[in-house]
């Protein structure tokens, strides 16, 4: 698929355009173009250390969500993407260089053309990377907090003064 159509698809599913959504495309498609697939469960996991724009390209061009438990969100600030292919075994990280816009200040609308234009091995630095993905997604039980009553994972229950508790709830009573 060419970028133009990936991006109108990320596009419809993000709202608008940026260059946070351009990165999230231009990482897809290499994504794409080097033996991965559109993710209908878990076959595809996504480990992202940011929460801008670019994941949501992930979302509706990769199939990688956070509710399929295959789109993991560690909050480093920084523009590293990893992805696993289950089904070949296959992982990459895509880096976004430090001069990926050359030292030119450029508009939002200029870094948007420059990343569409550009070939994904010129924005990223791109690695193969040992195939160890995370665990596939666990469907826990929910248990009620013994303070709110609110169904709570059972793996993210708190226990403090006999009781189980959820989170806001346990840091609530610790103050």
């Amino acid at each position: 698929m060419e970028t133009k159509e990936l991006m109108e698809k990320a596009t419809r599913f993000h709202g608008h355009i940026c260059p946070g959504l351009a990165i999230g495309v231009l990482a897809a498609k290499y994504v794409l173009e080097h033996g991965f697939k559109y993710s209908p469960n878990e076959e595809v996991v996504a480990v992202v250390e940011n929460d801008n724009c670019s994941i949501d390209a992930f979302q509706a061009l990769l199939g990688t969500t956070y509710g399929k438990g295959n789109l993991i969100h560690q909050d480093y600030g920084k523009l590293n993407y990893y992805f696993y292919n289950r089904e070949t075994e296959k992982a990459i990280k895509l880096s976004l260089k430090s001069k990926a816009f050359g030292k030119k200040k450029l508009s939002k609308h200029e870094r948007i053309k420059h990343l569409l234009d550009s070939k994904p091995e010129n924005i990223f630095s791109i690695y193969e990377i040992e195939f160890n993905p995370p665990g596939l997604a666990e469907i826990e039980e929910s248990i009620p907090c013994d303070i709110c009553g609110e169904p709570t994972m059972n793996s993210r229950l708190m226990f403090y003064k006999n009781s189980s508790m959820c989170i806001p709830c346990y840091k609530a009573q610790r103050k």
